[in-house]
């Protein structure tokens, strides 16, 4: 099991500047159980392209560019770089002295099918990111992989405010490749037979070609155990 993981992908240095220019307001992140201080979202890619904070289908049919898109054309300039399929974008702003408590995002993992990509575009030395008891040395620029199906929590002490641009991939041969070539932390996976059935069935249930995918691909791994 990958537990977290620097990419080797940058993010365009341009993103900064273009953020600096938008003036749009943030919505605040609509799980409010899971921190406190302020924690606010940009959405450029979701659900139906609607301005939502929210990043799963939930009853929308696929993912599109939202109307705060076109006013980032780095992102979009490195999104066009992807070999795989993108799913949720979005910018997510931990304002100085907040904190994400310690949560896990169940199901949301590169095992699982899905790559949640973390890449800083400001950040500060006082921002304690966590996987588990690991702290991530999260530098601007870069990009990293967290298993949000794993405990984490980030808690931003310094003065200034924290805001990642999060991507949200499916899983293909072209990311498999580039996850290859990451320095990764990783640990043995202890799987849960009966959870991974369970699982399984719900993806049949949604009937959909990247649900049944998924699905295919969890019981070869179950039937290689």
């Amino acid at each position: 099991m990958i537990c977290f993981a620097q990419i080797p992908l940058m993010s365009p240095g341009s993103i900064t500047a273009e953020l600096a220019s938008y003036s749009s307001e943030w919505k605040a992140h609509f799980n409010t159980s899971h921190y406190q201080g302020e924690w606010t979202v940009l959405p450029l890619r979701a659900p139906g392209g609607k301005d939502h904070i929210v990043p799963d289908l939930m009853m929308e049919q696929s993912y599109a560019d939202t109307a705060h898109m076109k006013y980032f054309p780095s992102v979009n300039s490195l999104l066009r770089s992807f070999g795989c399929p993108v799913q949720s974008v979005r910018f997510l702003n931990l304002k100085a002295g907040a904190c994400i408590k310690p949560h896990r995002d169940r199901e949301l993992a590169f095992e699982m099918g899905e790559a949640r990509l973390h890449f800083p575009i400001i950040t500060n030395p006082d921002v304690a990111f966590f996987v588990e008891d690991n702290r991530l040395n999260m530098q601007a620029g870069e990009c990293w992989y967290i298993n949000a199906n794993l405990t984490h929590q980030v808690h931003n002490k310094g003065n200034t405010d924290r805001v990642h641009l999060v991507i949200d991939c499916l899983v293909n041969d072209w990311l498999r490749e580039l996850f290859n070539r990451a320095v990764k932390h990783t640990k043995a996976d202890i799987v849960n037979l009966e959870e991974q059935k369970q699982i399984i069935e719900a993806l049949r249930l949604q009937n959909t070609p990247t649900a049944t995918q998924l699905a295919d691909q969890l019981e070869r791994e179950l039937g290689a155990l």
